[in-house]
């Protein structure tokens, strides 16, 4: 039977209903927006870079300069700018449109995946990357970005798997799938016969490891690190301090029994 007292819970109830799918719906739309800022905005350094590198070529070819003493001369105190700036110069176009695609890949992937380092990562990478190839490379002049995509490379692969994350170490895989193949620049034979400075990769190789150990507590979390907080005593409470809907106490073993009837009752 119909009243008006139960109409009006109905309405309230409808009314709850409708304002918790409209909150619901605002909080997933909320959250696919911050995704998508988030996506775009991974690429705004890397893109950045790629600009810069490509303004310093133009304008080498357009008013005939060669800026290769800006690159890294080793052990030579004209070449302690270049440790710095070696990345910013490229031999050819040819070196440099093979370094543009690397560079916005795995920038990209660095500041989506560790923007809370991405930055320190970055710098830390030009900076070692250059100092040790000026310590260390026998002669030459070295110039390119090619030492900068081996270090985000080899971190975002070590990263992953020292993290024990399930994401992260989708990330490290599909980073060996597309860029595997840098491991052949370290070998000084293939790259001295292709001219390509395999001191500058190896310092890559070698700092970018050392900075997914060194930053392995800092960044994303660990998909794994609530699991071992199952038998915490503070889960058995609700937020408000209350219950969990699981925990319903036993009742006593009388009201579980079915209580015996005369022969000849039935039970209404």
């Amino acid at each position: 039977m119909w009243s008006v007292e139960s109409g009006v819970l109905r309405v309230e109830f409808a009314m709850t209903s409708l304002s918790t799918l409209k909150t619901s719906h605002f909080n997933k739309m909320n959250d696919i927006k911050e995704e998508r800022n988030r996506f775009f905005n991974s690429f705004i350094v890397p893109v950045a870079f790629v600009v810069v590198i490509w303004v310093v070529k133009a304008v080498e070819e357009m008013f005939c300069l060669d800026l290769s003493f800006l690159g890294i001369q080793p052990l030579k105190k004209e070449g302690i700018p270049g440790i710095f700036l070696f990345h910013f110069i490229h031999g050819s176009w040819k070196h440099l449109i093979a370094n543009t695609l690397p560079i916005i890949v795995l920038g990209a992937m660095l500041y989506y995946f560790y923007r809370a380092i991405a930055s320190k990562v970055w710098l830390l990478l030009m900076f070692s990357t250059g100092l040790f190839t000026w310590c260390s490379a026998d002669g030459g002049c070295h110039v390119g970005a090619s030492a900068l995509i081996y270090g985000m490379a080899f971190f975002l692969m070590v990263s992953g798997f020292i993290r024990r994350s399930k994401s992260l170490i989708v990330v490290s895989f599909l980073v060996i799938l597309l860029y595997g193949s840098l491991v052949w620049g370290l070998f000084p034979k293939y790259a001295v016969e292709n001219n390509i400075s395999w001191e500058g990769h190896f310092a890559g190789f070698l700092f970018g490891i050392i900075l997914a150990v060194f930053y392995r507590k800092e960044g994303p979390s660990n998909d794994n690190e609530g699991d071992d907080d199952d038998d915490d005593p503070d889960d058995d409470e609700t937020a408000d301090g209350g219950k969990p809907y699981w925990d319903v106490p036993v009742p006593p073993k009388e009201e579980l029994t079915v209580p015996r009837y005369p022969r000849g009752w039935r039970r209404g």
